[in-house]
């Protein structure tokens, strides 16, 4: 009986250990030192940011016909608040291998958790990618993420409604905001239609026409807060507010009915960033009507007609698998010509792997926008925006921002509002 009773134990522990190992090795976000068998990836928007994951393992099957990639859909804030919490507890439990970030919030977590993030600077040539791309995406010499899209801007016009208020593209070319204000009365005058749609409980224009100057709301260490004095952002909120208080612009309250306002012909102008193509074409009966021109500039010296808005990066989490992580991504979105070629073809994503943006599908013409070869000409203007360090503090900037605006349009002097948003931030984030 004591026998049966050693043996059956014997059996019971060898099913134990067998669990556990069965569970560690199919797990790739369990802490230790086995190797997992899937590789995990957070991100964001089915249509692009999971479809070229998706188009990139694809490519990588041809170079590791047993790579497994399991792409776990979130909402950006979802992922947001998941590193926020998962990080913050001390353990990468429950975390994926690959997690899409966007730029403007890269450095709240790696300056925060820089041992939770795997150094990549052995596997990409970081000077492959676009300039402005490196700040957001390295910390303390080291390169954590690998660059993926681009949020270039552009200005997007209604060529008809132009036409019919005497102007051509090019009157719109290379301007600042202050002209884009003057040309615009006009054309709203001779059109009845808005010349743009504007939140103003939602200024996210002030980003891209803040970094037209290569400045930002902090100084170059991108710790310092930098809004008083400023004259970058102080003729940002100046212009922002003319625009909707001299009658050119059309508010709206969300994205869909920011959508609907240049979909439903109401607007002459988008100025955004390049992931607002697929919306501007999903209203098919307005092929033809539409081009892009270079974004206007502030009137601050040194500025020019290139900026971005918005933007992500793939990282790699600093647990089992890591390595296997990298070498996919190195392998696709690092080094493959032909991929970011099918990625702008399929997708529709400008990646800013510069030695790819030369290739055949870039030169495309669209014929949407009467032919025009937009993707080309986005990628030039991608090639001049300035590099400015976004920080770790970007959107509580802008949510200081958004309600000092407010006061801004209710009659206090601009100086004011500059000081008292320094204020704000300095006693919020330092």
């Amino acid at each position: 009986m004591k026998k049966w009773k050693i043996i059956f134990t014997a059996i019971l522990l060898m099913v134990v250990m067998a669990a556990c190992s069965s569970e560690n090795q199919s797990n790739g976000n369990a802490e230790g030192n086995l190797e997992p068998d899937v590789i995990t990836a957070w991100a964001w928007d089915p249509l692009f940011n999971i479809a070229a994951l998706e188009l990139a393992e694809k490519r990588y099957d041809q170079v590791d016909e047993d790579f497994q990639l399991e792409i776990i859909e979130n909402a950006q804030k979802d992922i947001v608040q998941k590193l926020n919490t998962g990080l913050s507890s001390g353990t990468l439990n429950g975390m994926p291998n690959i997690v899409l970030i966007e730029d403007y919030r890269a450095q709240s977590f790696l300056q925060a958790y820089p041992d939770a993030f795997y150094d990549i600077s052995e596997y990409i040539n970081i000077d492959d990618f676009a300039d402005y791309k490196k700040a957001p995406t390295s910390f303390d010499g080291k390169q954590y993420g690998l660059p993926f899209d681009t949020g270039v801007t552009g200005l997007y016009l209604r060529t008809d409604y132009l036409e019919e208020a005497g102007y051509t593209p090019e009157d719109l070319t290379n301007i600042t905001w202050d002209e884009f204000i003057e040309v615009g009365k006009d054309i709203v005058d001779k059109t009845g239609k808005s010349m743009i749609s504007l939140n103003p409980n939602d200024p996210d224009h002030l980003r891209h026409m803040i970094q037209t100057t290569g400045q930002w709301f902090t100084k170059e260490d991108g710790e310092t807060i930098d809004i008083a004095g400023n004259e970058a952002v102080k003729q940002a909120l100046q212009v922002y507010k003319t625009m909707l208080e001299e009658g050119i612009a059309k508010t709206n309250s969300d994205w869909s009915s920011r959508l609907a306002d240049f979909n439903s012909g109401k607007v002459v102008s988008v100025a955004t960033g390049n992931w607002m193509t697929p919306s501007i074409k999903a209203e098919e009966s307005q092929s033809g009507k539409w081009t892009v021109v270079p974004i206007p500039r502030l009137s601050v010296d040194g500025a020019v007609n290139a900026s971005n808005l918005g933007g992500s990066s793939l990282y790699v989490l600093n647990i089992p698998g890591k390595e296997k992580a990298a070498e996919f991504l190195a392998s696709t979105f690092g080094s493959d010509n032909d991929f970011y070629e099918e990625l702008v073809t399929e997708v529709g994503a400008i990646g800013t792997y510069l030695p790819a943006l030369d290739g055949e599908a870039f030169n495309q013409t669209d014929e949407f926008f009467a032919n025009q070869t937009v993707t080309a000409d986005l990628v030039e203007w991608m090639k001049e925006i300035p590099n400015v360090n976004y920080g770790m503090h970007t959107y509580a900037i802008m949510d200081i921002f958004t309600g000092e605006l407010q006061n801004y349009r209710s009659g206090k002097d601009i100086d004011e509002v500059l000081n008292d948003a320094q204020q704000q931030a300095e006693a919020q984030l330092n």
